[in-house]
């Protein structure tokens, strides 16, 4: 006679299944409730119901940030090349220091957004820390390890936190406008459309341009796609985009094996920081460019995605923002150890936003894709740059909405704003709208006796932007 007891097993929380089972026979989960249980702590630990998301929506939101931002694998370290660092090493520093920090942002903060070394900051330490400059590489990651005890110091002392919550509500929502003009602004160049002039500045591309064509059915398909509630809309857009590509032979598949995997041996950058060569060369200037770059091109992309996800309160205070700028002021510290240039707020990380991403689910599946990345680098570089262009242009159209919060009727309130939006796309930085926003608020709030609408920390920052400015000129 068998002898049974009753295991009673919580599935979820509205069933419960009641299992007999033998004693002495061993007892195994099935891979279904353990998929389930795994699904209830990634709902627990990121909080997916409160937040309005799924698990299956934050995963392609991931998959969507990953394929719009993963030409920074290939593109930082050919830059980081031009400056004189062994290219391998710079690769294999970039990949562990995105994947380190956008998984910690992702855990701590919770943020739904991807960190790694910007393109911006990237070019400025490359093409002028170590080239116009004069400056050796191993300098220059000094610099960039001291601008990151500078953000630590400003984090701790609240420093950051306090210029944000200064920042006026309509200015928030400029620069979340003006984020979008700049995205789209590179989706239009990366698409085609959008072409340098020597006379015009930007002019009309060739519109019969195979890639330029795909990439325009790109942006109607994903268009389609969004407006109809696919949740995969943008993830969709640029697999069928890449694979056209492909298949009309615009874009070539990489030769050899498409999972090839040689690690690169990263000892030719790592610990290389000359800390004392950046102290005597005296560059408080890069230091301080660099130290207001990362300060507000970071700033400037949370504020952006803050709102967007659910993470901006009405009063314009982010939650866990003091966490994201701790973790973004170690990774700049760990990022110069590494051998790779300033981590930054990824501009990208709006088209994972505008895909569903709404919680550090998001960034730990971007940080997990980049890992994969080491295996399937081939794989990686299929993607191109058209492809993900229409995803970039959308994401755009999504965050100009914003512009019908701003309040344009007050003068006040449009000159600064209207400066913020437009500098954005046309200097090719955020930083710099920022402080055109900064400094036009508080001069033309002042000299119309409003002096008192203007929070003395926005003193301290528009001085701080003036002289940035001075030092760059």
């Amino acid at each position: 006679m068998k002898v049974y007891f009753p295991a009673l097993i919580s599935v979820c929380s509205s069933s419960h299944l009641t299992t007999m089972v033998p004693i002495g026979q061993h007892y195994r989960l099935s891979s279904a409730f353990r998929n389930r249980m795994f699904n209830q702590f990634l709902h627990r630990f990121f909080r997916l119901g409160e937040n309005n998301t799924s698990v299956k929506q934050d995963l392609s939101a991931g998959l969507t940030t990953f394929m719009a931002s993963a030409y920074l694998i290939a593109v930082v370290p050919s830059m980081l090349a031009d400056a004189g660092m062994p290219k391998e090493s710079a690769a294999i520093a970039t990949i562990i220091s995105i994947v380190v920090v956008t998984l910690a942002i992702g855990l701590f903060a919770r943020f739904p957004v991807a960190m790694g070394p910007g393109l911006g900051i990237t070019a400025f330490f490359a093409y002028y820390v170590c080239g116009s400059a004069g400056y050796s590489w191993q300098a220059g990651l000094g610099a960039i390890f001291i601008s990151g005890v500078v953000f630590f110091l400003l984090t701790v002392s609240r420093v950051r936190q306090m210029i944000i919550d200064a920042i006026p509500m309509d200015l928030k929502l400029a620069t979340i406008v003006g984020i979008g003009a700049f995205i789209a602004m590179i989706g239009l160049r990366n698409a085609g459309i959008v072409v340098a002039d020597p006379t015009t500045i930007v002019t009309l591309g060739n519109l019969t341009s195979a890639s330029t064509l795909l990439a325009i059915f790109g942006f109607f398909l994903t268009a389609f796609l969004m407006i109809h509630g696919a949740g995969s809309a943008m993830f969709i857009g640029i697999v069928t985009v890449t694979l056209a590509g492909i298949a009309l032979g615009i874009t070539a598949p990489p030769e050899g094996s498409l999972t090839s995997f040689n690690v690169p041996d990263i000892s030719g950058t790592f610990l290389q920081l000359d800390l004392a060569g950046a102290l005597s060369h005296g560059l408080f200037s890069i230091i301080f460019t660099l130290t207001m770059v990362d300060f507000f091109d970071n700033m400037g992309v949370l504020i952006g995605v803050s709102k967007k996800c659910g993470l901006m309160q009405k009063d314009g205070h982010i939650t866990h923002l003091d966490r994201a700028f701790l973790i973004d002021s170690f990774g700049t510290m760990f990022a110069s150890f590494l051998g790779t240039t300033t981590n930054v707020t990824l501009v990208e990380s709006a088209a994972g936003v505008a895909a569903g991403g709404r919680t550090g689910l998001t960034a730990v599946v971007i940080a997990l894709c980049t890992l994969l990345a080491l295996f399937f680098i081939p794989l990686i570089t299929l993607v191109p740059s058209y492809a993900t262009a229409p995803v970039l242009i959308l994401v755009g159209a999504i965050m100009m909405q914003e512009c019908i919060n701003i309040r344009f009727e007050k003068l006040e309130i449009a000159i600064p704003a209207f400066l913020t939006i437009i500098s954005m796309p046309l200097t090719f930085n955020i930083a710099t709208g920022l402080g055109f926003g900064f400094i036009s608020y508080t001069l033309i709030h002042t000299l119309t006796g409003r002096r008192k609408e203007v929070k003395p920390i926005l003193w301290v920052v528009t001085l701080a932007f003036i002289i940035n400015f001075m030092l760059r000129t």
